[in-house]
């Protein structure tokens, strides 16, 4: 329908400091807009792609499942496995926090099962990080702070459909 504007090279940080500003607003769907922008003139930017993971899972609740396999796509661009394993703890977290909030039956049991898969791609990025950088330590506290405060807890036994006579 229509035809998408392409932007400058040139342009690019400029852009990036925009998506930022977006993201802080609460913007996240313009801010990832303008990642999509960004990411047609410099597909392997960086700050773009983590910037898009970002705004996708802060659209986490407000958007369809299928958003979830868009950032778990964007994965496959990242160019190390810190980086796989850390935002795949990021997007496991967003999903769980995103469930809990929904106060659905069940919901906490499902809250629950996000952040430990959350938490184990935390620990698994934790042994790739380099020295300086303790950002899957604080996530990974964050998720074990949520489960204890709201008091997760994980399912008792798994459901079993019974088969219709």
């Amino acid at each position: 329908m229509f035809q998408i504007k392409p932007i400058p090279k040139e342009s690019i940080p400029n852009a990036l400091d925009k998506v930022e500003r977006y993201r802080l607003l609460n913007e996240p769907m313009l801010a990832e807009s303008i990642c999509l922008d960004i990411l047609e003139a410099d597909p392997g930017n960086y700050k773009a792609l983590v910037n898009m993971i970002l705004a996708i899972t802060e659209q986490f609740g407000t958007s369809s499942m299928g958003d979830l396999e868009r950032a778990k796509q964007l994965l496959t661009r990242l160019p190390n496995e810190y980086d796989v394993q850390y935002y795949s703890g990021l997007i496991c977290e967003r999903q769980g926090k995103t469930r809990l909030a929904k106060r659905m039956p069940d919901g906490g049991f499902v809250a629950y099962e996000w952040l430990r898969d959350a938490m184990a791609h935390y620990e698994k990025a934790e042994t790739l990080r380099p020295a300086d950088n303790v950002d899957s330590i604080l996530r990974w506290n964050t998720c074990a702070r949520l489960i204890t405060y709201h008091n997760l807890k994980p399912r008792d036994e798994e459901y079993i459909e019974m088969p219709l006579e």
